[in-house]
């Protein structure tokens, strides 16, 4: 795995906790935030070819 590859996914999982935990405390505006990160960074995944799917098995 090359080091673009290995820090989106790495991106993709701290956003992914960063939004579980906006969430859970009910912070609405974070959660938002988080999420339209999340977006991005599966959009720009999804033009490089990484399977982000591997991060959920």
């Amino acid at each position: 795995m090359d080091a673009f590859t290995a820090g989106l996914l790495q991106r993709i999982k701290a956003t992914e906790s960063d939004l579980t935990k906006a969430r859970e405390t009910g912070d609405d505006f974070l959660a938002e935030v988080e999420q339209a990160e999340l977006e991005d960074l599966h959009r720009l995944a999804a033009e490089h070819g990484v399977e982000v799917g591997a991060l959920h098995a």
